[in-house]
């Protein structure tokens, strides 16, 4: 080992003959390593050896004047459990040695034999190696789970935490808080125009600059998108007026370049007090509605909000899409799309349906302009149905026609969080295959797990029915729980869709390609075939295919199209 080349390594020996110390220096020079040796032989000594630098490897005696191998592994154990601990010892018996083994130390090593110091040394540091590189992967997991990937921001869960937390001290001991919620008013012409690379970087330098504008207790968020939150603690609400105000004012100077393209970025910003009487998806959803407000009035101003402020935003904003969503059920206003799902090991490829509706204008809406409404009105039952009725209604009509696809393919329909606990669905679903002549097994339907999660239960007994009537089913979004693994000794299913966060970075960051792995090879270990979402590139396709990820779907396979169109 080592060559001409010798390995550096920092060690600390607690040790009260000089030469044995040294004696175990020039086994480990004879190994290769370069040493750099400090013996103490006491308590106090090796306290301050343990603090005065870093160290690769702590081999002690056992038997020393008012110190022993146990006294020494406990202040090792304070400094860093990692770190490589070996007791090298004249009159260790076996069961003392075993129980510093079983103390934490790594090995031990007799005196009289030292032919197995070197091979322990070079196997214990090598587990330290990759205990560290363990433990670094579990603290990136942990925080990832709690930050925002683009930003570096803590994200809306984290967020969500602080703000409870904060309402709390703020019902408790009677003190005020303040809440933010900024939406840039011009991030989507930066993004259209530049395109999405343009985007994230304008959100990462505008994040340093809001970063150098709020005060060091105060807590910022990326909530999603390009929007933003800020928990300004301990603040009246002059105070917050004047530092959202503050905010505005620099967002509003603050000029983004991009390849010799100068733009400005506005915001609008919502304003709410935390007095601890509100929930905290309240206060969020006050928040937004105050910066709701702010747009309406003409973008670029802070508004606090107020209880017209509610009114105003729903009777403008979730009645709307009611009204609208309600017409386009009885007048055929919605429309069915699809998107392919490619096989790529060998399988046959099948569809996802998407829902649509048709604006006064004929524009095409897409849902996440009025499933929000629909859901929190409890209009979604309704809108899964007629998603069902019309699909396996023009099902049947490709069959008819001896459509190859809809003779061969699995057609994907999503069911809504809502619907799941609708006692009556798997009946009507079951009606609806034998009123259409479709073959089950040719119908598959989505649940995106957080919805089975929270309420497993219903979940699972709808799952079972679809089933048993030979239909598939697919757990969308998979991943973005804590406890997802846990859950698929629960739901029996047939698919798992990865959630397109971890795909669509996955070729620029290791851990998210990690992630994708290892949901791929326990979802094949439970018997579960996988699918990716979110592909949009060639090069991840690829790489899906390499990892033995069963199906693909996503941009860089097909665009949705209407569902009729389907070949």
């Amino acid at each position: 080992m080592g060559g001409n080349n010798p390995l550096p390594l920092k060690v600390l020996i607690a040790e009260d003959s000089e030469d044995d110390a040294l004696l175990l220096v020039r086994e480990l020079q004879r190994g290769g390593y370069q040493v750099q040796m400090q013996r103490v032989d006491s308590s106090e000594k090796m306290k301050a050896a343990l603090r005065g630098q870093k160290w690769d490897l702590i081999i002690t005696d056992h038997n020393m004047p008012n110190f022993d191998s146990g006294d020494a592994l406990a202040l090792a154990k304070e400094y860093d459990a990692n770190v490589p601990f070996i007791v090298v010892s004249g009159s260790i018996g076996e069961e003392v040695a075993v129980d510093a083994m079983k103390s934490g130390a790594h090995d031990y090593v007799m005196k009289n034999n030292l032919t197995r110091l070197l091979p322990a040394i070079e196997r214990e540091l090598r587990e330290s190696e990759n205990r560290r590189a363990h433990q670094a992967a579990e603290a990136r997991i942990r925080h990832m789970a709690f930050h925002d990937s683009l930003t570096g921001l803590i994200n809306r869960t984290e967020f969500e935490r602080h703000l409870n937390a904060n309402k709390e001290n703020a019902q408790n001991n009677s003190e005020t808080h303040a809440l933010l919620y900024i939406d840039l008013d011009q991030f989507k012409l930066v993004n259209d125009s530049c395109g999405h690379l343009a985007g994230d970087e304008l959100l990462r330098k505008l994040t340093r600059h809001l970063q150098h504008d709020i005060r060091s207790s105060d807590i910022l968020a990326r909530l999603g998108g390009d929007e933003f939150g800020v928990l300004l603690k301990h603040c009246r609400p002059e105070c917050a007026i004047k530092i959202a105000n503050g905010l505005l004012n620099s967002i509003r100077n603050y000029r983004f370049v991009w390849n010799d393209r100068s733009f400005r970025v506005g915001a609008s910003i919502g304003l709410v007090m935390v007095t601890g009487s509100e929930s905290t998806d309240a206060l969020l959803s006050m928040a937004d509605m105050a910066c709701y407000a702010a747009k309406d009035s003409g973008r670029n101003r802070v508004h606090t909000y107020t209880e017209e402020d509610a009114q105003l935003t729903q009777r403008r904003g979730e009645m709307q899409w009611i009204h609208a969503l309600q017409d386009a059920l009885t007048d055929n206003g919605l429309l069915l799309y699809r998107q392919r799902i490619l096989g790529l090991q060998g399988e046959t490829s099948h569809y996802e349906l998407l829902l649509r509706m048709r604006g006064k204008d004929n524009e095409i809406i897409t849902p996440d302009k009025f499933i929000p409404a629909a859901e929190r009105y409890n209009l979604m039952p309704e809108v899964d149905q007629w998603v069902i009725g019309h699909a396996l209604e023009k099902l049947e009509k490709l069959h008819a026609e001896k459509s190859l696809s809809a003779a061969q393919d699995t057609v994907f329909i999503n069911l809504s969080g809502n619907s799941l606990s609708d006692g009556s669905l798997a009946s009507y679903i079951h009606g609806q295959l034998q009123k259409h002549s479709i073959p089950p097994g040719r119908v598959g339907f989505e649940i995106t797990e957080t919805a089975a999660i929270a309420d497993i239960g219903c979940a699972t007994a709808l799952i079972r029915n679809l089933r048993k009537f030979g239909c598939k089913v697919a757990l969308d979004d998979f991943g973005t729980g804590m406890s997802s693994f846990s859950y698929l000794k629960y739901l029996e299913v047939d698919y798992i869709k990865i959630d397109g966060s971890f795909v669509r970075p996955m070729l620029e960051e290791p851990m998210d390609s990690a992630i994708v792995e290892a949901i791929n090879t326990i979802g094949h270990v439970a018997g579960i075939q996988t699918i990716a979402e979110f592909v949009e590139n060639e090069a991840i396709l690829q790489r899906l295919s390499g990892i033995g990820v069963d199906f693909a779907q996503g941009w860089a396979i097909e665009h949705p199209q209407p569902f009729l169109d389907l070949q």
